[in-house]
């Protein structure tokens, strides 16, 4: 699977760009939060995920983490595909969602296109307001250090940052 992207961008639609990384274009979808940031010719280093079907592989780039963190929440709701998610993630920025769920405000979170009354009902109750506690509140584009901190409920201990998943990182009682 493609992780992230590191190249030059050599071109931006509506909702993709072209990153060449050393010869090689690669199609990237992308929010519109993401495709503003991107300029022509500039480098970008982008999170990837890549998404296999059986008539397409598909890449969907993202500069932050929390967006990334978001749109892998989003899509494992019944309803959202990937296209709803960067949708989503185009209208409201990622702790926007988050305060959306919290507040269970449908209205928000229907101002999306593509999202109805049943879906943004369905995304601001359930399961998904309790996976939305578990991302870290600030998000950031690359690791600022090579060790971050793990919050687990009795202490906190330092982890190497790729160790650690792109939620945070709570250890079983058990395991301690």
């Amino acid at each position: 699977m493609i992780a992230k992207l590191k190249g030059t961008v050599d071109a931006i639609d509506g909702d993709s760009a072209v990153i060449d990384v050393n010869g090689v274009g690669y199609l990237v979808s992308a929010s519109a939060r993401t495709l503003r940031d991107l300029v022509v010719g500039g480098l970008a280093t982008l999170l990837v995920e890549t998404i296999v079907r059986e008539d397409a592989i598909a890449l969907y780039g993202f500069l932050e983490t929390a967006e990334r963190d978001w749109f892998r929440i989003l899509t494992t709701v019944q309803g959202v595909g990937a296209r709803v998610a960067l949708s989503i993630l185009s209208t409201l920025a990622p702790d926007e969602i988050a305060r959306a769920i919290a507040a269970q405000d449908r209205a928000g979170l229907s101002r999306a296109p593509g999202v109805g009354p049943k879906l943004a009902a369905r995304l601001a109750t359930g399961r998904l307001a309790t996976r939305a506690r578990c991302l870290p509140a600030r998000s950031t584009r690359t690791p600022s250090r090579p060790w971050s901190i793990s919050a687990t409920s009795a202490s906190r201990r330092l982890v190497p940052w790729r160790a650690l998943p792109s939620v945070w990182v709570v250890k079983p009682s058990s395991m301690r």
